[in-house]
C-alpha cells in the first residue's frame, strides 16, 4: 500500500477481512487504519486503473438497473456508465477479480473497472439503489404480499379467474403502466374496455391522453389483475367496487392507488386515483397561493376556533390544499382528528378514520364521535348533507377549527349552498372564518414557452384593466418540446381566497345572493378566480388561453 500502513499492520488487516469474508479496502476504512482518499489513489497507481471522484459524477439509474442489485450489493461496485457494451465500473478494490467476472456474465457487458473512495462509494450504492427502486423487479417484490391470496374460481365463460389475474405478460403490463403513471406524475389511470377495442388513458396535468393500447382480449383479465391487486372480490362484476392498492417504492417512500371498478356494457372499467403522500409535505409556499392570499390563510389557521371551506370541482387540489394547512397545524399539542371517504394521504400525528356508511360509520357520527374525543382540530372530507353540516358549524361555535370541502364554482356561492342545504344564515355567519376557491392551470414548459404579441383590445375583453397592462407584461404561449407535453408541465394553483367579513355576514343575513356577496368581495379588493387566473399569466406561469380553460371572463 505504497507505505500507507505498516506491513504488519496489513498483514493483520488482510487475514482479519478474509475472515470476515469482506473487502480488504473495506476493512482499513472501517477501521480507520488509512485514509480512503490515500488508498484510491495508492490502489489506482499500483494496478494501473484509472481513479475518478464520485462527487463529480451525476449517476444514471438505467445504467445502475444493467447489474442486479443483489451483486451490487455484494460486492460493492456501482456501474457508473456505459459505452455500447462496455459498462465502467466504481470499485473500491480492483483487485476483486471475481466479482468483475460475474457481473460481465451478468450484464453481457465488457466490465472496466475505475477506483473510486471507498466512503464515497458506499453513499452512493445507497443512493442509487434508492433512485433505481422503481424497477419492475421491485415492484413485483412491493406486491408480494398479495401473491397468498385466496383463489376465486370463476364459473362464468366470458369471465376471468384468479389464474388469469397472475397470467404473466398481464401482471408484467399492468405494472408497467403503473410505473410509467407514477414516473410521469399522473393523476389518475383509466383501464377502458369496448366492443373492438381497449384503451388505457393516463391523465396528465389535468388532460388525458392515450398512454397504451393493448389486444381487447386482455380487458377481463386486466381488470381481475387490478382487482386482486386492490383485495377486490373477481368473481363481482355486476355492482362498482372500491379498492387500494400500496406500493412500496422505496425505504423511505410509498405510493397508494385508490382503485373504483365500473359495470360498463363492453366489461369493467378501472380508474385509479394515485394519491403521493409527499404532496402534502409540500409546503405553503409550493402551492401557488400570492403572497397576500397566503398571508390570510395562515392568520386563519392561527385562529383557535371557526371553519375554514375549501371548494372547487374534482381533481383541484382541495385535499392537498387542505392537509398542507394540517400539516402545519400538526404538532404535538394539538389533537388532529379527520373523517375521510376514504383517507387519501396517510400523515402520522393525526387520527384519520375512513367512513364506512354499509356500517353506519357516516361522516355526521364520526363527527359526533369526534366530539366526545378532546379534539383542537377536526377535518371532515366533504360536507355533503344538513346532518353533517349542522355538526361541523356546531363543532366551529364551540371551540374547535374545523376544515372541510364542498362542491361549489366560487368562494360567494359556497355561502348560498349552504343555505340552500338548510343551514340557517346566522349559523353560517357566525362559524365560517374563510373560504378558499381553487382551481389548477397548467404550467407553461420554461424549455419552450415563447413570447408572444396580443392586442391591447383583446386582453381588455379577456379582464385585463389599465392598470394592469401599463407594467408592459410578456405574455408567453405553448409551443411543445421533448421535455413536456403540449408545451405544458406541472400546475399551478389559481385561488381566491375569502375571509367572511361582517359586511359578509350582514347580506347573508338578509337574504342576499352570492352575487352580491361577490361585489362586497371584490370591493374589499379579494381576488376572484378569474383576477387570480390572470395573474398567472402576467407572471409567466401559464399562458391566456389555458386561464380562459379554467376561468371565465366576466
Amino acid at each position: 500500500m505504497d507505505g500507507l500502513i505498516a506491513e504488519e499492520v496489513a498483514q493483520n488487516a488482510w487475514q482479519e477481512s478474509l475472515k470476515a469474508k469482506g473487502s480488504f479496502v473495506t476493512y482499513l476504512v472501517d477501521k480507520k487504519l488509512a485514509d480512503p482518499s490515500a488508498i484510491a489513489w495508492a490502489a489506482g497507481h499500483e494496478f494501473g486503473v484509472p481513479l475518478m471522484d464520485l462527487a463529480v459524477i451525476d449517476i444514471d439509474s438505467e445504467t445502475v438497473k444493467v447489474v442486479d442489485q443483489k451483486l451490487i450489493q455484494k460486492h460493492r461496485c456501482l456501474p457508473l456508465f456505459r459505452r455500447g457494451k462496455k459498462l465502467f465500473l466504481g470499485v473500491a478494490d480492483p483487485t476483486n477479480l471475481a466479482a468483475l467476472d460475474e457481473i460481465k456474465f451478468q450484464s453481457n457487458h465488457v466490465v472496466e473497472p475505475i477506483v473510486v473512495e471507498e466512503h464515497k462509494l458506499s453513499k452512493a450504492i445507497e443512493k442509487a439503489l434508492e433512485a433505481a427502486d422503481t424497477s419492475m423487479k421491485d415492484l413485483d417484490d412491493g406486491l408480494s404480499d398479495l401473491d397468498n391470496l385466496e383463489t376465486v374460481n370463476e364459473e362464468d365463460e366470458g369471465g376471468a379467474s384468479q389464474s388469469d389475474a397472475e397470467d404473466a405478460p398481464v401482471v408484467k403490463f399492468v405494472n408497467k403502466m403503473l410505473i410509467d403513471a407514477i414516473n410521469k406524475g399522473v393523476s389518475d389511470l383509466h383501464f377502458e374496455p369496448y366492443e373492438k377495442t381497449y384503451r388505457v388513458r393516463f391523465r396528465l396535468d389535468g388532460n388525458l391522453y392515450e398512454a397504451a393500447s393493448p389486444p381487447n382480449v386482455l380487458a377481463p383479465k386486466i381488470a381481475a389483475r387490478l382487482k386482486v391487486m386492490s383485495r377486490m372480490d373477481i368473481a363481482e362484476r355486476r355492482v362498482p367496487q372500491d379498492g387500494k392498492i400500496k406500493l412500496k417504492l422505496s425505504k423511505t417512500r410509498s405510493i397508494d392507488f385508490r382503485v373504483n371498478t365500473c359495470p360498463t356494457l363492453w366489461g369493467e372499467k378501472v380508474c385509479l386515483r394515485i394519491l403521493d403522500p409527499s404532496s402534502a409535505k409540500l409546503g405553503i409556499d409550493a402551492l401557488g397561493y400570492e403572497p397576500h392570499q397566503k398571508e390570510v390563510y395562515l392568520y386563519n389557521l392561527a385562529k383557535p376556533y371557526g371553519m375554514i371551506l375549501v371548494t372547487g370541482p374534482t381533481g383541484s387540489g382541495k385535499t392537498v390544499s387542505l392537509y398542507t394547512g394540517i400539516n402545519i397545524l400538526n404538532l404535538p399539542d394539538t389533537n388532529i382528528c379527520t373523517a375521510e371517504d376514504p383517507v387519501e394521504i396517510q400523515l402520522p400525528g393525526i387520527n384519520q378514520v375512513n367512513v364506512n356508511p354499509k356500517v353506519g360509520l357516516t361522516f355526521s357520527s364520526t363527527l359526533k364521535a369526534f366530539l366526545r374525543q378532546d379534539p383542537d382540530v377536526i377535518l371532515v372530507g366533504e360536507i355533503r348533507d344538513l346532518e353533517t353540516a349542522e355538526i361541523a358549524i356546531k363543532a366551529a361555535q364551540t371551540g374547535h377549527m374545523v376544515m372541510s370541502t364542498l362542491h361549489t364554482n366560487d368562494a360567494p356561492k359556497t355561502l348560498t349552498r349552504m343555505v340552500d342545504m338548510g343551514v340557517p344564515p346566522y349559523s353560517i355567519a357566525t362559524a365560517v372564518n374563510l373560504i378558499i376557491a381553487q382551481r389548477l392551470a397548467r404550467r407553461l414548459c420554461s424549455q419552450c414557452k415563447k413570447p408572444v404579441d396580443i392586442p391591447k383590445e383583446a386582453l381588455v375583453k379577456e379582464g385585463f384593466t389599465e392598470e394592469m397592462l401599463a407594467a408592459n407584461t410578456t405574455f408567453y404561449e405553448a409551443v411543445g418540446c421533448d421535455q413536456c407535453k403540449e408545451g405544458y408541465k406541472g400546475r399551478a394553483g389559481i385561488y381566491q381566497v375569502m375571509p367572511l367579513t361582517d359586511e359578509m355576514a350582514r347580506c347573508l343575513m338578509r337574504g342576499g345572493n352570492s352575487g352580491e356577496i361577490a361585489d362586497i368581495a371584490l370591493k374589499n379588493g379579494i381576488w376572484d378566480l378569474r383576477r387570480s387566473a390572470l395573474g398567472k399569466v402576467m407572471a409567466g406561469l401559464t399562458s391566456l388561453a389555458e386561464a380562459n380553460s379554467v376561468t371565465i371572463a366576466e
